[in-house]
């Protein structure tokens, strides 16, 4: 028996080890060639500090206050030469990937399909290579070299980890490189590489409501996230806004309805910008955040979308006083659709 270990760097790379039961992070990261910072590995330089953002360890008794004070311990703070999980966890590593000789990870895959799933996006269906199935945590993206070029997009995960399926929602722009390339030549059977995981916006464990809202092709990472909920389950209300600039532009409905039906916590609505819509809910996400789903700040907040969209969030939030227990959020670029989108 061994537990995931994420160890997200500051650089944005995350790599993933196996921990055994009764082993240290530190003894384990080493094992697997991870050279996490260290001085004196008996819990009295406090050099290998991090944070523990989520999973179950003990810390034992046997390191000095000097390198773990108990302040910075009930704040999640971890020695991992002392740390000894007991699940699986994520912890936060204070320095750069580089500086502990590793490096983001890169898979091969072969195309599966590409599906048009309004004018404004495409879905991306990528089958990864036996034994090659890549852990990231949902809500992270990879980058994805576009076969014919020299340049790469980055696109976050609608699907979930480990599966041999990996797939991506990709905004469609007129003349872009990566949709140029799906609109254009793309056919299955193409190889494809991925490098990654990357990116800090992730689901972290759900203890309170939680609030997503996303834009166009900023639903990618929701339903990475969701259908992890489904297979974790979650008792938490758990609320989705959703908003496009076109009615037609509203895509994956049918799995949000599906993980509504699965996950009872769970409830979505779909905004859209366009006035001349009929949609019973025009404006934006905004416009369509009341006091019940803000649960008076015991929330935490997840944003993926445009940056305009992102900007009005932080606004709106600033003007109305609104400070969530946690805020994380993502903006993506027109020409990257995304670095997560």
């Amino acid at each position: 028996m061994s537990y995931t270990i994420a160890l997200n760097f500051e650089d944005g790379v995350t790599r993933f080890i196996g921990c055994k039961v009764g082993e240290t992070v530190l003894d384990a990261a080493y094992r697997q060639k991870v050279n996490l910072p260290m001085d004196c590995s008996d819990g009295v330089c406090g050099t290998c500090k991090g944070h523990c953002e989520q999973g179950e360890f003990d810390m034992g008794d046997e390191y000095i206050e000097d390198a773990l004070s108990d302040e910075e311990a009930a704040e999640g703070m971890v020695l991992t030469c002392q740390m000894v999980p007991s699940s699986d966890c994520v912890i936060q590593v204070p320095v750069a990937s580089t500086l502990c000789k590793t490096a983001v990870g890169k898979v091969e895959g072969t195309l599966a399909q590409v599906e048009p799933l309004s004018e404004d996006s495409i879905e991306l269906i990528v089958d990864l290579d036996e034994g090659s199935e890549l852990a990231f945590l949902p809500g992270q993206y990879v980058h994805i070299d576009v076969p014919g070029s020299e340049a790469h997009r980055s696109y976050s995960f609608s699907s979930l980890p480990g599966e041999g399926r990996a797939t991506f929602l990709i905004r469609n722009i007129p003349n872009g490189v990566m949709s140029g390339y799906l609109a254009e030549r793309a056919a299955a059977g193409d190889r494809l590489s991925l490098t990654g995981p990357l990116g800090s916006f992730y689901l972290r464990e759900v203890t309170r409501p939680v609030l997503m809202l996303a834009g166009g092709t900023g639903l990618a990472p929701f339903l990475s996230m969701l259908a992890q909920l489904v297979e974790k389950g979650c008792d938490q209300p758990i609320h989705l806004i959703y908003g496009v600039n076109k009615d037609d532009h509203l895509v994956k409905v049918d799995a949000l309805d599906a993980f509504a039906e699965k996950l009872p916590t769970f409830t979505y609505a779909t905004v859209v910008v366009d006035e001349a819509s009929g949609h019973p809910r025009k404006g934006y996400v905004t416009h369509h955040m009341d006091a019940g789903v803000m649960h008076d700040g015991d929330v935490d907040v997840y944003l993926c979308g445009p940056p305009p969209m992102v900007d009005a969030v932080l606004k709106h939030f600033d003007a109305e006083g609104i400070v969530p227990q946690s805020f994380h959020y993502e903006k993506f670029t027109p020409n990257a659709a995304g670095e997560a989108a």
